[in-house]
């Protein structure tokens, strides 16, 4: 297939060059973005690859194509490396999806690869397929195989399948977790009775954990609590097969997991699950994954972290993280270091703790870090991690059994809960941890910080770590758990505030995530008029006005604070208003006058 063939078929206005002949120059691409293409070079590397031939890209998936003129006249080893160091590149250039093709111009031979294994080899190229258009790529990571409201709206429906069938909300995410991972790894369900469902199930669930941290207590909780309950042994073989059946058709096909994007539907699809079981208890905060995919963003989770999540819950941050971790790999030895060496979690909850165990074998696994128990009784263990990332949302209301000891004794005799809104979780893992980054979730009231008690731990962090960022979230981001507003604030661990080179904090008011409240279905992402969804456009923007630390009215600006301001874009920010319309003004003056009127001033 011809060069000219090949632009024309993937799309002439996708075509991306910047030098002669429409090729595409990593030396001068990486340059005029500070990088040196050779940092990024292969100790393995033959020779000194640097040019495309052919380039493609938007801003979110790139198609990479080199030609070659015969197939057989080329060491395949060399031209999969060639391959190999381009994609390289263009990670480091865009962090785009990748496809990377070789084609043969004597005849209609491809190799295709796109980013579900990191090694390009025989095993996992795709051989003698058509070469496509650039939808068609981008297909492959955002296409209806991985659609995100079909997903959700699956999963409400299994939910009430689940309550129809006697299924209790206490075991109902647990049970779907072991269902959608055994049903993962090759479980045969139909014409069997529950019995003999419930034993492969059993089997499938032993090899997975065979080599895996603390595999009797985890088995312990996915059998006796879940396999072995009354709930799951009554139900009738009809009823097993009509649950299995939910998941396999109407859950499996809409989860790509040859991709990321599909990795996040898994994601999604758990996250979603847990907040419909969990809905009854207003204090249950589940992080939705894409605000989960920004903080992984903003703290840089790649290849070399070592992160950990010391209130894991049912295991968001660690698989976005391992997945984050692992697409950024381009080796296979250094996917299974990112498996079993960099990924940590730790969780209180028994019923939590089978939650993360599962969501992290559904993800690919099978050796993961995730221990029970209070972080404040597993320092040795924080410490043996070498942690460089902390991505957490602590309880804001705990009890005194699941706080720090030494800090209960502080309170007062009438204290319940939690003074200082979770604050005190944050500080004893940062103490530990030492030096890193550290995102974090806390309710408004930690940023504004009136209480001694929350200023009390403000003025512990500065002493100790920098205040980067503070993000300002949706008023509603926790919907349908917990009525909690949200901010996000990122700290660098290991330089005190006021030493910091960065004087100024930045402060951004992201409000509008680009989701709506759905009823029955939670929040979900609105989509532009050609059925775009517009998360991804709006991730990138805050991204870029963090990473730059600019300030945009409305939506950020930077200050120089201390522990006794506040730590909220909406104190400093100037009001953009050339949005505001005659619907907010009345919004607005309606608030106002309800306010008089309960007040008795009107």
């Amino acid at each position: 297939m011809i060069r000219a063939d090949i632009i024309n078929k993937v799309g002439r206005k996708y075509l991306q060059s910047n030098i002669e002949n429409d090729e595409y120059s990593y030396l001068k691409g990486l340059k005029e973005v500070g990088k040196d293409y050779k940092d990024y070079m292969m100790p393995s590397a033959k020779r000194n690859y640097k040019d495309l031939d052919i380039r493609f890209a938007n801003n979110r998936v790139s198609v990479l194509v080199e030609t070659k003129n015969n197939f057989d006249k080329w060491n395949k080893t060399e031209i999969y490396e060639q391959l190999q160091h381009y994609v390289r590149y263009e990670k480091e250039l865009t962090g785009n999806k990748i496809v990377a093709l070789i084609t043969n111009t004597e005849d209609s031979r491809t190799l295709m690869w796109y980013g579900s294994e990191p090694v390009i080899s025989d095993e996992n190229v795709i051989k003698n397929k058509p070469v496509l258009s650039f939808d068609e790529y981008s297909d492959i990571f955002f296409s209806s195989v991985n659609n995100k409201n079909k997903v959700i709206q699956s999963t409400y429906e299994l939910n009430e399948l689940l309550h129809e069938c006697g299924v209790g909300e206490k075991i109902r995410s647990q049970f779907v977790g072991t269902c959608l991972l055994a049903l993962k790894n090759g479980l045969t369900f139909q014409n069997q009775t529950t019995k003999q469902i419930v034993g492969g199930i059993e089997d499938i669930l032993t090899n997975l954990l065979d080599k895996n941290l603390n595999k009797a207590e985890k088995l312990t909780i996915l059998k006796v609590r879940v396999l072995e309950s009354q709930d799951v042994r009554d139900l009738t073989s009809d009823e097993f097969t009509r649950i299995l059946n939910k998941i396999k058709k109407e859950i499996l096909p809409y989860i790509n997991d040859k991709s990321t994007m599909g990795q996040d539907l898994l994601n999604l699809f758990f996250t979603t699950f847990n907040k419909y079981v969990g809905k009854t208890d207003k204090n249950q905060a589940f992080t939705p994954d894409h605000i989960v995919h920004f903080m992984c963003n903003v703290v840089n989770v790649n290849r070399n972290s070592r992160v950990l999540d010391p209130c894991c819950g049912s295991g968001a941050f660690m698989v976005r993280a391992l997945t984050e971790a692992m697409d950024d790999c381009d080796t296979e030895e250094e996917r299974n270091r990112v498996k079993k060496e960099q990924i940590y979690g730790i969780e209180y909850d028994d019923t939590a703790f089978g939650l993360s165990t599962t969501n992290m074998l559904i993800h690919g696994d099978g050796n993961s870090n995730v221990i029970q128990g209070s972080c404040f009784d597993k320092e040795d263990f924080i410490k043996d991690a070498r942690i460089n990332v902390v991505l957490m949302n602590p309880p804001y209301n705990a009890q005194k059994k699941n706080c720090q000891p030494e800090y209960v004794k502080t309170w007062s005799s009438n204290t319940k809960e939690d003074p200082s809104k979770g604050f005190h979780y944050v500080h004893y893992v940062a103490s530990k941890v030492k030096t890193g980054k550290l995102a974090v979730l806390l309710p408004m009231s930690c940023a504004i910080g009136t209480s001694s008690e929350i200023k009390k731990f403000k003025e512990l962090m500065l002493e100790e770590h920098t205040l980067d960022a503070v993000f300002s979230l949706p008023n509603d981001v926790f919907h349908p758990g917990a009525a909690a507003i949200a901010v996000c604030m990122v700290f660098n661990l290991g330089v005190r505030h006021k030493n910091s080179p960065i004087k100024e904090t930045f402060f951004g008011y992201f409000k509008d995530d680009g989701f709506r409240k759905k009823k029955n279905l939670g929040r979900v992402e609105k989509t532009d008029e050609n059925g775009n969804g517009l998360w991804n456009d709006i991730q990138e923007e805050w991204l870029k006005l963090y990473r730059n630390r600019e300030t945009k009215i409305g939506l950020s600006v930077t200050k120089e604070v201390n522990a006794n301001d506040e730590w909220l874009a909406e104190a400093y920010m100037d009001t953009d208003y050339s949005k505001l319309n005659q619907n907010d003004f009345e919004k607005v003056l309606n608030k106002y006058l309800g306010y008089l009127i309960s007040n008795g001033e009107r």
